[in-house]
């Protein structure tokens, strides 16, 4: 079972066949190389948004392109590899800002209060996102997509740590490893509740409410 067919859009002057002449039939738009990859990840993103969506399935993410599910099948090999594509993008998007911060940023405090920020901004701008990084949408998914984002996370809060032990050095701290580790592991934390609420809130409780005073506790 193919697509359903698109068919390309009329000029306002072609509305009207001339006299004589048959109408052409509709023609057929073809996704340009990649285009249905991303096509196919957005509305995922989009139907995660809904709050209190339950498990989504591929017959209803079919559905919601207007398209077969075996044509899913030929831009993604598995569900669980949609939830990568998301991941991915999830991954690319935050550290991309993390390093550009790391880079820009000389002080170590700034660093941690925009790295954090940043990651809560884009949870509250990406809804259906911020769902996967809370892995509310991958509780009846592959195991290796909550092993992802575990990595991911573990991945952040090293670099949260970095910051943390430079700045506990410059504090004097007689033990800056391990004043860094656990400070990393609570300020994380923190986001991933941040996150959680979010998602089972309906997306009423904005990860970033009162952050900076939040943060100014956290992270003195």
């Amino acid at each position: 079972m193919s697509d359903t067919p698109i068919p390309e859009p009329l000029d306002a002057a072609d509305d009207t066949p001339a006299e004589g002449v048959a109408a052409a039939a509709p023609v057929r738009k073809r996704p340009k190389p990649g285009e249905r990859r991303i096509q196919i990840l957005q509305t995922l993103a989009s139907m995660l948004e809904q709050p209190g969506a339950e498990r989504i399935t591929t017959a209803a993410l079919a559905a919601k392109l207007d398209v077969s599910e075996a044509a899913l099948y030929r831009h993604f090999a598995s569900k669980a590899q949609m939830f990568e594509g998301l991941i991915d993008f999830i991954e690319s998007s935050v550290f991309t800002l993390v390093n550009q911060i790391v880079e820009r940023d000389t002080e170590p405090r700034d660093q941690v209060h925009k790295m954090l920020t940043v990651l809560l901004q884009f949870g509250e701008k990406n809804p259906g996102m911020s769902r996967v990084m809370a892995g509310d949408a991958l509780v009846f998914e592959n195991e290796r997509l909550t092993a992802r984002m575990n990595q991911f996370f573990d991945r952040f809060e090293s670099q949260v740590r970095q910051s943390l032990r430079t700045l506990a050095e410059a504090g004097g701290s007689q033990t800056p490893t391990v004043d860094a580790q656990a400070q990393a592991s609570v300020l994380v934390s923190f986001v991933l509740g941040r996150l959680q609420r979010y998602a089972r809130s309906g997306f009423k409780r904005l990860p970033t409410e009162h952050l900076d005073a939040a943060l100014r506790q956290l992270a003195a």
